[in-house]
């Protein structure tokens, strides 16, 4: 039996060890069964709070209905004196009797349950408002432990992961290696290019275009009577075609 209980202590032991493990992994869901159960408790609150409004909405009825009997008995007290029934005016006196004795024992109880129920109505919103601030608080919490946790997975991260330039090796020497060969490639064909221009041949087609561009400009001021100088002719010519000529 000892090996047995033995057992047992030890499987208890890793059942709880194991259910720790979850609930530190899901806070969330450790939250929402707090809900879960607050919300049982307070419907079960409610019930008991039901019942007692329920007792005293009862006494309500009792007290409203024997206090209108009683201003009957009355009524019927004072007619039944004035009209000689003494012995039924006793009778119906000592019924009004105990019917206000029943009456005050009524509205006692009305108002001691009147009380308790404001009393425990305002205890059920306090605990309410507790437990809803509760959560905020805790959830804000969550929040918090959510971002240090990320920090800490984001440092944990970049630690693994440092590393120098030059730790990168044969990639990056690789990588100059190719930009050489293409640095070079490129020099050479710029190279061979320019020395296959003929760079005489090129100023001496340079002169000749300027010379006929200014052979074109001579050939058009001359036909607008302009020098090359810029000097025009047209003003001698009307000078001469004038009446005094």
């Amino acid at each position: 039996m000892a090996i047995f209980a033995r057992v047992g202590r030890l499987f208890r032991g890793f059942l709880s060890l194991f259910i720790s493990g979850l609930e530190e992994q899901n806070p969330e869901a450790l939250m929402e069964a707090a809900r879960m159960e607050f919300r049982e408790k307070m419907a079960q609150y409610n019930s008991a709070l039901a019942r007692m409004a329920g007792v005293a909405e009862r006494l309500k009825g009792q007290v409203k209905m024997k206090t209108g009997r009683a201003q009957d008995l009355e009524r019927r007290i004072l007619a039944n004196h004035q009209a000689g029934n003494v012995e039924l005016a006793g009778t119906l006196a000592r019924e009004l009797q105990e019917l206000k004795a029943d009456l005050q024992t009524d509205m006692a109880e009305l108002t001691e349950s009147e009380e308790a129920y404001q009393a425990n109505l305002r205890q059920a919103k306090i605990v309410q408002k507790e437990f809803e601030e509760k959560v905020r608080r805790l959830e804000k919490q969550l929040d918090q432990v959510k971002i240090k946790e990320a920090q800490a997975e984001a440092a944990g991260a970049l630690s693994s992961a440092t590393f120098k330039v030059g730790d990168l090796g044969d990639t990056m020497k690789t990588v100059e290696e190719v930009l050489q060969k293409r640095y070079e490639m490129s020099a050479g064909k710029a190279r061979v290019a320019k020395d296959i221009v003929d760079m005489d041949k090129v100023r001496e087609k340079e002169n000749e275009s300027k010379a006929l561009e200014q052979a074109a400009l001579a050939e058009f001021l001359a036909s607008q009577g302009i020098q090359a100088g810029g000097t025009s002719q047209a003003p001698q010519a009307q000078k001469e075609m004038g009446p005094n000529g």
